[in-house]
Formats: C-alpha cells, sequence, structure tokens
C-alpha cells in the first residue's frame, strides 16, 4: 500500500498537486475538510459528534478527528494506497496514522513556499459562485474578466483570502506544524521540494520521490 502526505502552508499547492498525483497513481486523494463536510452533511454518527465541536467552536478532539479519518481510509477504494490532504496536523495524529498502517509505505511531501508567494496566490485566487471552479488571476485567469470558463458563472474572493487573514493562517500552521515536521523528518519520511516552481515542475518532482524517493 502507497501513502502520500502532502505538507505545506496554505497556499503551497497541496490540493492542486494531489489531485493531479492522484490521477496519475489511480488512488484517492482525501482531503480532510471534504471528510469534515460530508461525515456532517450525510449525518453520520461521527458526523454528529464533530458538528457538536464546530457549532460551539472547538477545536475536533484528535481522536475523534482520527476516527473520521479511519473510516475514510478503511473504504474499498484506498485498498491499493491513497494521498492525504490535511493530515495529520499534530504529532499524536501523526502516530494514529503510523500504528494503523504499519505495514505501508508512508512519504511525506512537504512544499516549500515563502509568505509572499503564499499571499501573493491567495489574495489573486477567485472561485466561482456556481460551481466552484477556482481561478487565479495572475498564474491562472479565466478568459472573460470576472466570468467563470465553463459555466459562465459570477466569480468572488473568499473572505478568508485577504492579506490579514491569510497572515494569521500562517502563523497558526507555523505554530501547529514545527513539531510535525521535525517528527517526520527524524522518521526518515520527509520529502522536501520548492513549491515556487512551475506547477509541470513540481509534479514531476513529486513523481521522481513517490517512485524512487529521491
Amino acid at each position: 500500500m502507497r501513502i502520500l502526505i502532502f505538507f505545506g502552508p496554505p497556499g503551497a499547492g497541496k490540493g492542486t498537486h494531489a489531485k493531479i498525483i492522484s490521477e496519475i497513481l489511480n488512488i484517492p486523494h482525501i482531503s480532510t475538510g471534504d471528510i469534515f463536510r460530508d461525515a456532517v452533511k450525510n449525518e453520520t454518527p461521527l458526523g454528529k459528534k464533530v458538528k457538536e465541536y464546530l457549532d460551539n467552536g472547538k477545536l475536533v478532539p484528535d481522536e475523534l478527528v482520527w476516527e473520521v479519518v479511519k473510516e475514510r481510509i478503511t473504504k474499498e477504494d484506498c485498498k491499493f494506497g491513497f494521498i492525504l490532504d490535511g493530515y495529520p496536523r499534530t504529532i499524536p495524529q501523526a502516530e494514529f496514522l503510523k500504528k494503523f498502517l504499519s505495514n505501508a509505505e508512508i512519504k511525506v511531501i512537504y512544499l516549500r513556499v515563502s509568505d509572499e508567494v503564499v499571499i501573493n496566490r491567495l489574495t489573486s485566487r477567485r472561485v466561482c459562485k456556481n460551481c466552484g471552479a477556482i481561478y487565479n488571476l495572475v498564474s491562472m485567469p479565466p478568459k472573460e474578466n470576472n466570468k467563470c470558463d465553463f459555466c459562465g458563472g459570477e466569480l468572488y474572493q473568499r473572505s478568508d483570502d485577504t492579506e490579514e487573514v491569510i497572515r494569521k493562517r500562517l502563523d497558526a500552521y507555523y505554530k501547529e506544524s514545527q513539531g510535525l515536521l521535525e517528527y517526520y523528518k527524524n522518521e526518515g519520511l520527509l520529502y522536501e521540494i520548492n513549491g515556487e516552481e512551475d506547477k509541470e515542475i513540481v509534479t514531476q518532482k513529486i513523481l521522481k520521490v513517490v517512485n524512487n524517493g529521491v
């Protein structure tokens, strides 16, 4: 079983590259944010527990996060491997995963990107109100100004894509992630890639790590 964990700050390109690699390797791309939303939406027993914490503005405990993730990664489509995007976020979560996947090959892809690049990427991001397609006014603009190429819907800027909010998210990320980076480095599982290079170059470097571990 092949397990890839995509790690990096907001705007590093984790979701973008996870989707690309998922299609190339034909293994699921699992976003913990999506898992939470689906569990809450479908009102599963775990989803109801998660909703209680979210509704009260509390962090979901590591044990419960793990139960939600475990429920997803034990499904049939994950039997040959999967990509995790957004999990683990803490060392206890990483320990849960390690214990459960003791016989799997795990590689952690760390996309290194500067704060300036993150801010530029995210403040330039626009999303279609209708179909959810994502654009970037600098690197991937729509063909027509403020109009989705696919459905013609209006594009908007997410409320958390302002510089002030992004800086707060980055501060939270650094506080949360430093110990986890050291953990995976000590485990010999961390592969650092420059996430500021062209998308195609980053993709090729990720595939090189996946196939050769270098």
